[in-house]
C-alpha cells in the first residue's frame, strides 16, 4: 500500500511539473530595456526602447498609451520612410528594437512637453502577453545612446 501511494504521489508530481513546463515553454517572456524619449521640440515626441523575448513563443506589440499624449502610435521605418503600423513582431528568443532612425513610438497631441530629467510613463500592450508599464527617461533632444540601440 505504501509503495502504491508513493508511486501515485510521484506520478502526480511529474504531471504537475509537466503542466508548469508546458505553459512556460509555449509563451513569450518579455522584458524592456534601453528606454528613453528625446526631449520634444514640437508637439510630437518619439520613444525608443528594446523589448526582449526570452520565451519560446513570438508575440506582437499591438498598442501603446501614455498620459502625456492624446495618442501614441507604433511606426516602422522602411527605406527611410516611416509609417504607422498596427503591430510589430517580437520573435521568440529575440528582440524588437525601437531606435532612432528605425522603428519607434510616436507621441502625438502632447498634453505637456516633458523636460530633460523627467520620466514619461507608457503602457505597452501585446497580442498575447500582459501589458507592461515602462518609465522612459527624458534625454536631451540630441541624445544618441552609445549602447543598447
Amino acid at each position: 500500500m505504501r509503495r502504491r501511494a508513493a508511486a501515485a504521489l510521484a506520478l502526480a508530481g511529474a504531471l504537475a511539473l509537466t503542466a508548469c513546463g508546458g505553459s512556460d515553454g509555449g509563451s513569450a517572456r518579455l522584458s524592456v530595456g534601453a528606454a528613453y524619449m528625446p526631449q520634444p521640440v514640437s508637439d510630437l515626441a518619439a520613444g525608443f526602447l528594446t523589448i526582449t523575448n526570452d520565451g519560446d513563443a513570438a508575440d506582437r506589440l499591438t498598442s501603446v498609451s501614455s498620459d502625456v499624449a492624446g495618442q501614441v502610435t507604433v511606426h516602422e521605418t522602411v527605406d527611410g520612410s516611416m509609417r504607422e503600423v498596427e503591430s510589430l513582431d517580437i520573435p521568440a528568443h529575440g528582440s524588437l528594437v525601437l531606435a532612432s532612425g528605425g522603428n519607434h513610438l510616436m507621441f502625438e497631441q502632447l498634453k505637456r512637453k516633458p523636460k530633460q530629467g523627467q520620466k514619461v510613463s507608457v503602457e505597452l500592450r501585446f497580442a498575447h502577453s500582459d501589458p507592461v508599464t515602462v518609465e522612459l527617461p527624458v534625454k536631451p533632444a540630441t541624445y544618441r545612446p552609445t549602447t543598447g540601440h
